[in-house]
């Protein structure tokens, strides 16, 4: 290869909105100079390009792109919505089904999942992501990885996965969009890490660098991320792209005074490719003849490159079949799949006195609120290829479930005000709406531009006059329930207050209309639970349910302003209004009989966890089982609670499950020590099991031996069972007893959704009974399969398995 046809391979640049190719793409492409588009879609268009590039000299394919966030044509609920649904399998075929459209239409990369671990919803971007959570964040990571990518992505159903945006995005200060992000290593490590290496053990094929600098080295420029952490620890061997125009930015960031330098800082650092910006190619040449940057740093960034174009099969078969995109984009098995997830993803967070479900006998229903009716509203900041057209709304859904075609008889509906509700003129008209009706669904919320990349804001509340609206409507004396459309996180105390019952249905996509109908009117009960805590204001942002206890801690509930000399606020407590892992059901769960195999272990030893779980309402309902741990005294500070392990499941009314979780110190006890080697440390441990992070039935563990990493495995932890690393053993037997203590009596809970498959951080039995009594079960380990692409390439034409010999010596 020619200094200019590698660094071709290097350069992605970007289609139309409409997504054809440029003109001027097509000598590029000729001339063996581009390796990658961006935005180009639809399988003419991807095949007409792709033509041009086995004409080429080196035959080598073009490599297309497009942001597949939560759906191609079929929308999917945002990510931070399908997180909700804490359902492995759902996010998994949400995933897939994504993928299948997507590779129909000639693409072959998705830029998804974003895993940033995100805790202050001022940042607009939290909607692409998985929540505050690590465990969380990494189970969530690996689904949508298995999904996009399978086992094989050059299968024609599935497309290369990118792993975004590496690292600390979702720790800009303020929560502002690109802002800086400055962090100690520990909390780097610890926190924002994780999903990225549980994103490789699941096979990711691909990195975006973020935008942010990190601790005053922009993540583009970054080589202890990018080399150190990625190639080095990781031995992560694909392909790094940067973010949009990421390099150039380099010299807005102050690092780079030019061009030039911009490309040397992101090249030697390992940003394999550029997206959009040209510095590469402009100014490669000069570098390499200067000793700036050398010809081994340019041809590893290639190899990256065609290693993915390899596994990918393009080089054995570069083209799509144009008959499948009408076979497979927007089918009707993947709307049916949208509306089944979507509606498992609904959290609901109030339900006074039962309001909901709706009697679907009730005489007459106003839908109230332009949000209810606005069908491009149904879409958001990452939509896809999805079109408004054929998108479902709330009010189209409540029409179609109670079988009528217009809004002058038993259903009728007023706007009220649309999203961003500048005026309350609509209001009195709204208002008679509500008195003339049985029933009440006033629908509150974002409009799309509010969140989303560049979607920073420092007002949470609802905009505009909703709030009045909302009082307006319950001074009628009429039951409604607020349905609340969000991209992320909002402060929405007073809307607690006001209305009856909240049922939160984040930015659904195509099907979300008839999804949340399904859930108001009760055919699917609700079992979404928060992945994110809803503050009371953004005076307590970042908030997030795993902090450190402090010196001076308080009760979550203590409020009074007597007392100050604690880790308080004066004017508001420090809990959340709705905690992570959060969410009710129509129906009612108890927990109960909470133990342990053993109440004192050595570090190289697994303790099993019980618990039985029993539907004591009136309908079946699905349960999410969290268990958390709390590190009682260690050598480096631990969070108050860590999610180490989850479980949804369905119950049937009147039964019982019996839960088995599989703890291994190793992994769920182990933490970083002052050398970044995992450390598990002898000592007491509480494990709470409930359903959600503020539960407070546990029991206690000791650990009676400490362990240590060997050196050789330094990294961060992964999750899979599969690969727990080995520990050396030291320490002596403590003696100590577990005992069950819940705060108050019994714990009471709500529902959730659909089986998931167990996640790699637990091990679950269960044995259902009908008649209460519970029956004894073994707990049997299970892992999740890595996800690895093939590796090996298909069989070559000779020329380019010469070119290939000489360009992998």
């Amino acid at each position: 290869m020619t200094l200019a046809e590698k660094l071709g391979q290097l350069q992605q640049l970007d289609g139309d909105y409409v997504g054809t190719f440029q003109p001027y793409m097509i000598d590029m492409v000729r001339n063996g100079l581009l390796g990658s588009t961006i935005n180009v879609r639809g399988a003419n268009q991807t095949n007409t390009l792709q033509r041009y590039a086995v004409e080429s000299r080196l035959k080598i394919p073009v490599l297309f792109g497009f942001d597949v966030i939560h759906g191609y044509r079929t929308l999917f609920p945002i990510p931070l919505g399908e997180t909700a649904s804490w359902d492995l399998d759902a996010v998994e075929q949400a995933s897939a089904i994504a993928a299948a459209e997507t590779r129909s239409v000639g693409l072959h990369w998705t830029f998804a999942p974003m895993i940033d671990i995100t805790r202050d919803p001022r940042w607009g971007r939290v909607m692409e992501g998985q929540g505050e959570d690590v465990y969380l964040g990494n189970q969530m990571a690996k689904a949508r990885v298995r999904g996009f990518q399978g086992d094989d992505y050059s299968r024609p159903d599935k497309v290369l996965a990118c792993a975004k945006h590496f690292a600390g995005y979702g720790a800009a200060e303020g929560g502002r969009d690109y802002n800086t992000v400055d962090m100690s290593e520990r909390r780097l490590r610890e926190t924002y890490l994780p999903p990225f290496k549980a994103a490789i053990d699941a096979g990711v094929g691909s990195f975006m660098t973020a935008f942010n600098d990190l601790s005053g080295v922009p993540a583009t420029a970054n080589e202890f991320l990018l080399r150190e952490i990625l190639r080095d620890e990781w031995k992560f061997d694909g392909l790094v792209v940067s973010d949009y125009d990421a390099v150039v930015e380099l010299t807005n960031h102050q690092l780079s005074a030019n061009d030039s330098e911009a490309a040397m800082y992101a090249l030697n650092a390992g940003t394999d490719m550029e997206m959009i910006s040209r510095t590469y190619n402009t100014h490669g040449p000069q570098l390499v003849q200067s000793g700036k940057v050398s010809t081994a740093t340019i041809d590893g960034a290639v190899r990256n490159v065609l290693r993915i174009k390899f596994r990918l099969g393009l080089f054995d078969n570069p083209f799509v079949d144009e008959t499948l995109e009408d076979k497979i984009v927007f089918k009707k098995e993947h709307r049916d799949a949208a509306r089944n997830i979507t509606a498992r993803t609904l959290v609901l967070v109030k339900n006074e006195n039962n309001t909901l479900p709706i009697d679907k006998n009730i005489g007459k229903i106003a839908v109230i609120g332009g949000l209810a009716a606005d069908r491009i509203e149904t879409l958001d900041h990452w939509a896809g290829d999805a079109k408004w057209e054929n998108s479902t709304t709330m009010l189209e859904g409540i029409m179609e479930k109670l079988g009528v075609t217009d809004t002058t008889g038993r259903v009728t509906y007023a706007e009220g005000c649309n999203a961003y509700c500048r005026t309350s003129a609509g209001f009195d008209a709204a208002v008679r709406v509500a008195e003339a009706a049985d029933f009440v669904v006033l629908v509150v919320g974002e409009p799309r531009e509010y969140s989303g990349e560049g979607g920073s804001k420092t007002d949470l509340d609802l905009p505009g006059y909703q709030l009045d609206l909302v009082k307006r409507i319950r001074a009628t004396g009429k039951p409604f329930v607020a349905v609340v459309v969000n991209g992320r996180p909002m402060t929405l105390e007073e809307l607690h207050h006001s209305a009856p019952a909240v049922l939160i249905t984040w930015r659904s996509g195509t099907m979300g209309g008839h999804a949340i109908a399904d859930v108001l009117f009760g055919d699917v009960n609700p079992s979404g639970k928060l992945p994110m805590s809803f503050p009371r204001n953004v005076g307590q942002i970042p908030l997030y349910y795993d902090y450190k206890n402090t010196g001076r801690p308080v009760d979550r509930e203590t409020n009074s302003p007597d007392i100050r000399d604690k880790s308080k606020y004066l004017d508001v407590l420090n809990s959340p209004l709705y905690p992570f892992g959060f969410g009710l059901s129509y129906t009612n769960f108890v927990f109960g009989n909470l133990r342990l195999n053993a109440t004192s272990i050595t570090a190289e030893q697994n303790v099993t966890v019980s618990v039985d779980v029993r539907n004591l309402g009136t309908r079946e309902g699905e349960e999410v089982v969290q268990l958390y741990i709390r590190d009682v005294a260690a050598s480096i500070t631990r969070p108050t609670r860590q999610l180490k392990a989850f479980r949804k499941l369905r119950i049937p009314v009147d039964q019982s499950e019996r839960v088995d979780f599989v703890l291994m110190p190793q992994r769920d006890f182990s933490f970083l020590d002052d050398q970044w080697h995992w450390l598990v440390e002898e000592g007491q441990f509480e494990i709470y099991v409930g359903n959600s992070s503020d539960t407070n039935m546990y029991v206690n563990l000791t650990v009676t031996t400490t362990a240590h990493e060997p050196v050789e495995h330094l990294t961060t932890p992964s999750m899979d069972l599969s690969t727990t690393p080995s520990f050396s053993s030291t320490g002596q037997t403590l003696g100590s007893s577990a005992t069950t203590q819940p705060a108050s009596g019994t714990t009471t809970i709500l529902l959730p959704t659909s089986t998931s498959p167990l996640t790699p951080a637990q091990t679950s039995t269960i044995s259902r009974q009908t008649d209460g009594t519970i029956t004894n079960s073994t707990a049997t380990a299970q892992t999740t399969p890595s996800g690895a692409a093939k590796s090996d390439p298909p069989a070559l034409q000779p020329m380019l398995l010469l070119f290939c010999l000489v360009l992998f010596r």
